[in-house]
């Protein structure tokens, strides 16, 4: 009889031996397969110039830059703000500044968000609370509301697509008023 005892008592004991030994297994498991999402690179007070050909093509000022490369979709975190001044061929500038941004590497597309405003030499603005911009293309591009100053008047209206340098503007339901000097 003693030994059915001893049976009934080691036998309980080794199944929950077991249970926990697989237990701590599955979270082993589980740590080894999950992947923190940080930024491979973080950077604070960033003055950064792009050139093409010994040409100055952009330059970038941002308080702090975060670096996503390792992920599936890399992408350039700008979690607060980030100011952008872009140069044409002739040198003018197009100066953007958002109180928040985020730059896709694989579609060279940069969302602005947060108090986007976009501005050139000639004093023409665009003010939205979001706007996308193709780096490949040089083209800026909204469905939100905006307002659009030109020395000429104000306008305001929801969606808007246009070059770099303003001198294509495609606009979508606008009111406003615009003065044509004769």
């Amino acid at each position: 009889m003693t030994f059915y005892k001893r049976n009934y008592i080691i036998f309980p004991c080794l199944f929950l031996v077991a249970l926990y030994s697989c237990e701590s297994n599955f979270r082993e498991v589980q740590k080894s397969t999950f992947s923190e999402f940080t930024p491979s690179t973080d950077a604070d007070s960033i003055n950064l110039k792009y050139t093409d050909s010994g040409k100055i093509q952009a330059v970038l000022v941002t308080p702090k830059m975060l670096e996503y490369g390792a992920v599936d979709f890399p992408f350039t975190e700008f979690p607060k703000g980030m100011s952008l001044t872009i140069y044409d061929d002739a040198g003018k500038k197009t100066f953007v500044t958002s109180k928040y941004a985020v730059s896709y590497k694989n579609t060279d597309i940069v969302d602005l968000q947060g108090d986007v405003k976009i501005t050139n030499e000639v004093g023409q603005m665009l003010e939205t609370e979001q706007m996308f911009y193709d780096q490949k293309n040089e083209w800026f591009y909204t469905e939100k509301k905006y307002k659009f100053t030109d020395p000429k008047g104000v306008s305001f209206g929801e969606g808007i697509d246009f070059s770099k340098d303003f001198n294509i503007i495609n606009s979508q339901r606008i009111s406003g008023e615009v003065y044509d000097k004769l």
